[in-house]
């Protein structure tokens, strides 16, 4: 199982964080030892003073493939959920300061929580889910998958040029804008479509 991860997929997150937005998909991984599952809590690194929250819909890959053409995509996920990729910005800024890759920031222990996952057959439409993040009863995170700058067919077909796409393997698709740091004792809960997948304390 592996994780990939798309950044800068919705236009106002890049922006607000300064980035250009792009052209093609984003790409980076996280690796197994970062899931973080059953709304365990998420302890704090001792290596980063600012770790941001980035709520995501997720995509768990339900067979295996590779140079899947983007009309038929769609057949290689079938269940959704939502995760959280914390990112270590202090260290990620560094990094892209020296033009270094971002795993460090991205891939430490636990820093992706991911909720159950439901039948994608039980949502009318992909292309319009409410995707929120409340911290201490707040909303810091609210948007929708109509503003995505790929679509999940364009991500899979992307990401399987270049790796094979495996059964269990997550993508997470991107982050709405709304990013900011979590502290200790923060209580987050996650919503799609208003039903609260994950429930969690930062220690």
């Amino acid at each position: 199982m592996k994780i990939i991860a798309i950044g800068r997929n919705y236009a106002e997150h890049a922006k607000e964080l300064n980035n250009p937005v792009p052209t093609t998909p984003v790409i980076f991984m996280k690796p197994d030892t970062a899931l973080l599952k059953d709304n365990k809590p998420f302890y704090l690194p001792d290596f980063s003073q600012d770790v941001h929250h980035e709520i995501e819909l997720v995509l768990k890959v339900c067979k295996e493939g590779k140079h899947i053409s983007e009309k038929f995509a769609a057949d290689y996920y079938d269940e959704i959920g939502l995760g959280i990729d914390f990112t270590a910005r202090d260290i990620q800024a560094r990094h892209k300061e020296k033009g270094l890759p971002w795993e460090l920031a991205k891939g430490f222990d636990g820093s992706a929580p991911i909720s159950n996952f439901l039948p994608k057959a039980q949502f009318a439409d992909l292309y319009n889910l409410n995707l929120k993040l409340d911290i201490n009863g707040q909303t810091r995170q609210d948007g929708n998958t109509k503003d995505l700058l790929f679509s999940f067919e364009r991500l899979i077909a992307f990401v399987s040029q270049y790796i094979t796409l495996k059964k269990g393997d997550l993508i997470f698709t991107g982050t709405p804008e709304g990013v900011s740091a979590v502290k200790q004792g923060d209580h987050l809960e996650g919503y799609l479509d208003g039903q609260k997948l994950l429930d969690f304390h930062v220690k």
